[in-house]
């Protein structure tokens, strides 16, 4: 296996595993400050990562693709400074912006987001910028080595530090009152940054060629072409970045705005947000993963094709894509709808978020197709319309979270339906961009299908969920449901030729299996 090949294999499996984990996280995180802590945690987290961008710069991936360049030539000079004026440039925003944060906290909380309680929150998370600044630098520096195994650990440790110490700190404090207790939260965040920052650092001691802090200043000075040159990748990678930050930093605000225009006291307003963003998204956003891990594949493979003027094969990959999206993608949207309540239950004890689910789930299917979409373009040199259309879509969802959440009759639905229009909104530009440059064939009668396929799964999972089993623990009601509606759409997949019998053999290790010989 190549180099390219088994970073990347490594990536995705490290990337699977940390949204596993995070996913335990946002459930030990709601069972131990429950829907309002969850809600404040959430109001707070968008302001965070919109300073993160900042401090980054889009650097890590400049950093990756000079580091790589330098290494070839051999020049670990060039490395050095490439490394020491990133680390100047984000330590430098990091100093600026932490006290930044901590002080215009008190009018983010009271004037912002309507709810002063979410200052706390703020000041307990303002440390770990620029822990995130340093490690954000020797991430691109080892994935310019093409080492992608400390990143990947240290991206797992910090998730496992932050699930250990979670239950701990949030019991400790919640005595002190909710707004402690989501505190607490972003202070073990910080901690699981601390460790992954120190794994990042030693690894880094172990493996380094020159001394760091030798000759750091007069480096700096001398770096100037490096800067540009970093810049010159950096910038317009953080524009894409920048887009959905500054979206997700305006949601909260714009959502506690509309709510208290319709009648909605902040409490309610921080409760029913973090039902939404705390339990329902989470759990909405989870099989995204797979689609994820597409996107990841395409870039190279459409790339390749669109150099040597392939358009059959670009249309053949797209196609394959969009084909794994929707089959996968149905799943995902029928075991989410069906079974919507008795997960919220067994996952965080109410079923509060469970109404979100239901209402946006079906629309979910069109957003797993976004990655995917973006890849291509991406592939295709068609970034920066992939960045139009997302502000579009940031703009519109926006407008339409503030007129109709600001609606006594939609309240906090209306902030589902603007985010739900949003997502669709930009992939369906990013699918007008791709047909303007890619061929493309609709095959109706399969969609039909599929679609056919999934309500019938989706019912006999529901019949078979309030018929059976009645007796037993909610656990296990839940499984012998979702799986039989899995069994039952894989079997209609099957007979309907969605899928074919040689395409299940090439699964690994459960093909053979699967396939009745």
């Amino acid at each position: 296996m190549s180099k390219f090949l088994r970073g990347t294999f490594i990536l995705l499996v490290a990337g699977f595993i940390t949204r596993v984990l995070g996913f335990i996280y946002r459930i030990v995180l709601a069972r131990s400050i429950g829907e309002e802590g969850v809600g404040l945690y959430m109001m707070a987290y968008p302001t965070f990562i919109l300073v993160v961008t900042v401090i980054q710069l889009g650097l890590p991936v400049a950093i990756s693709k000079n580091i790589a360049e330098a290494e070839a030539k051999g020049d670990y000079a060039e490395i050095k400074k490439i490394l020491i004026v990133s680390l100047a440039i984000t330590i430098g925003l990091s100093i600026i912006l932490t006290p930044a944060l901590i002080l215009l906290a008190p009018i983010l909380s009271t004037t912002l987001f309507t709810d002063s309680r979410t200052y706390y929150p703020l000041i307990a998370i303002a440390p770990a910028l620029p822990i995130i600044a340093i490690a954000s630098v020797l991430r691109g520096y080892f994935q310019g080595r093409q080492n992608m195994r400390p990143s990947a650990v240290s991206q797992i440790l910090e998730q496992l530090v932050r699930i250990t110490l979670i239950a701990t700190a949030t019991k400790t404090f919640l005595p002190y009152g909710v707004e402690y207790g989501a505190a607490a939260a972003m202070g073990a965040s910080v901690l699981g940054e601390l460790l992954s920052l120190v794994y990042l650092l030693t690894t880094f001691k172990l493996k380094k060629r020159f001394k760091l802090r030798k000759n750091f200043f007069q480096f700096v000075q001398k770096g100037q072409k490096t800067f540009k040159d970093l810049m010159g990748i950096a910038l317009p990678t953080m524009g894409s970045r920048m887009i959905g930050s500054i979206s997700w930093f305006f949601e909260p605000i714009v959502v506690a705005h509309s709510l208290a225009l319709a009648g909605v006291v902040a409490v309610n307003a921080t409760k029913q947000y973090g039902a939404l963003t705390g339990y329902a998204m989470p759990l909405l956003m989870l099989p995204s993963f797979v689609t994820f891990s597409l996107a990841t594949s395409l870039v190279p493979a459409i790339s390749e094709a669109n150099s040597k003027n392939k358009h059959k094969q670009i249309e053949y990959r797209l196609q394959q894509a969009l084909r794994f999206v929707f089959l996968s993608g149905g799943l995902a949207v029928i075991l989410l709808y069906v079974l919507a309540d008795p997960l919220m239950q067994l996952m965080y004890g109410s079923t509060k978020g469970a109404y979100f689910i239901r209402l946006m789930a079906p629309f979910m299917l069109i957003f797993y197709y976004q990655g995917p979409l973006q890849a291509v373009l991406q592939a295709l040199n068609l970034a920066r319309a992939a960045m139009i259309n997302s502000l579009i879509g940031a703009i519109v969802k926006t407008a339409v979270i503030f007129v109709l959440a600001s609606q006594p009759s939609f309240g906090i639905t209306g902030a589902a339906l603007g985010i739900v229009v949003g997502f669709v909104l930009v992939t369906g530009l990013h699918f007008a961009t791709v047909l303007k440059k890619v061929a493309f064939s609709f095959y109706i009668r399969d969609y039909l299908k599929g679609f056919l396929c999934m309500g019938a799964a989706g019912w006999m999972g529901y019949w078979l969920y309030h018929h059976y089993f009645l007796g037993h623990h909610l656990a296990i009601r839940v499984v012998t449901a979702a799986l039989m509606m899995m069994i039952a759409y894989l079997l209609l997949l099957v007979i309907f030729r969605l899928i074919k019998k040689e395409e299940l053999k090439r699964i690994p290790w459960i093909g053979n299996f699967i396939v009745l010989k």
